[in-house]
């Protein structure tokens, strides 16, 4: 029997699962922090005894991989093409403020503006400077596809604990 309350439950679940892909955008939204209130949510509103330990592991594992993810694709980008400390922290600045300016394009414009000037203050030339900048849209966006990937994942592993 279905009740009116698993029915709320579900739709909340799934607005969770869909707003945490808005959170690739504006990276201010908690992404992977959305799915795990959609799983929190339906483990305990709908049904307890559905997710095993395996779903709950491989969701954990997940997690880890997707921070691990993000972080070692900006360090190897920005790394690769000679950013700075203070570049990196340019870049994460402009995401942060890029999302409240301009959005979306914000987190596009400001950090690669930020990280520009910031390489360039530490005494590169323009050249070197637009080069790590550039890099930095790149990771950004690597970056984004593969959390992308992962949250996709994630929720793949949640529907397939639901199911079977």
């Amino acid at each position: 029997m279905i009740y009116i309350l698993d029915i709320i439950f579900w739709i909340i679940i799934i607005a969770c699962f869909i707003f945490s892909f808005v959170g690739l955008v504006y990276p201010i939204i908690p992404s992977v922090l959305l799915i795990w209130v959609g799983v929190v949510l339906y483990h305990f509103g709908v049904n307890s005894n559905e997710l095993t330990w395996i779903t709950w592991t491989m969701l954990g594992l997940l997690t880890v991989f997707i921070f691990l993810a993000d972080y070692l694709v900006n360090l190897h980008f920005v790394d690769k093409a000679g950013g700075s400390q203070w570049g990196m922290r340019a870049a994460t600045i402009g995401l942060i403020v890029g999302s409240f300016v301009i959005p979306p394009f914000g987190v596009i414009i400001v950090p690669f503006a930020l990280v520009l000037i910031a390489e360039m203050i530490q005494k590169k030339t323009f050249q070197e400077s637009i080069q790590v900048a550039f890099a930095t849209l790149i990771a950004f966006f690597s970056g984004t596809f593969a959390k992308a990937i992962i949250q996709l994942i994630m929720i793949g592993v949640f529907v397939f604990g639901v199911i079977f």
